[in-house]
């Protein structure tokens, strides 16, 4: 009952968000945990995810978005499509939903929005749980075990916001400087 008013709450607070980079979660990491459990050490991972993925797609341009690095590479907006595709096999997995194929056809600030929304769903979840192994990845009538969250979605998101981060300095619009990676926070 506890985690469907957690997932109920979240949702309402999703609805009562607009495209304001100022009200979309992960313009900062939320504060710690007192304690160390499975599902705060999960949550964090995927609140450092959130973080870096927000400020690795702020303020993108169209030169931005169509950038990409050769001709057999994704764009820069293919690969937030990507995270948006990672995100939601994360945020499945707290929801326990099989993981469909379905193609979405969003914007920039959908894909972001979205993403940014299922990251910030799937840390509270975590971050209440006692039991993070009840969290499988669901493929059809296929599950595989939480532990390849870790390298796979989560770690591939990661990689793939470092590669967003390179591709905007590549067309001149590098991150804010104020980014701290280490804190989470935005330095003054």
């Amino acid at each position: 009952m506890n985690k469907l008013c957690l997932i109920l709450m979240s949702m309402v607070s999703i609805n009562s968000f607009s495209q304001d980079k100022d009200q979309l979660p992960y313009y900062e990491i939320p504060d710690y945990p007192e304690t160390y459990t499975a599902g705060t050490m999960a949550a964090r991972m995927v609140d450092a995810l959130g973080f870096r993925f927000y400020w690795a797609s702020e303020g993108l341009t169209e030169k931005d978005l169509a950038y990409k690095a050769n001709d057999d590479g994704r764009t820069s907006l293919e690969t937030i499509g990507h995270i948006y595709s990672l995100s939601k096999t994360i945020v499945n997995s707290t929801l326990k939903q099989s993981n469909s194929r379905a193609k979405e056809d969003l914007s920039y600030s959908e894909l972001r929005s979205k993403t940014l929304q299922n990251l910030k769903i799937a840390a509270d979840i975590l971050r209440e749980s006692d039991d993070i192994s009840q969290y499988n990845i669901i493929f059809g009538d296929r599950e595989i075990p939480f532990w390849n969250q870790v390298n796979g979605p989560i770690a591939d998101a990661i990689w793939h916001c470092g590669q967003l981060s390179i591709y905007r300095r590549s067309t001149g619009n590098p991150m804010s400087p104020k980014v701290n990676h280490f804190s989470g926070k935005i330095k003054d």
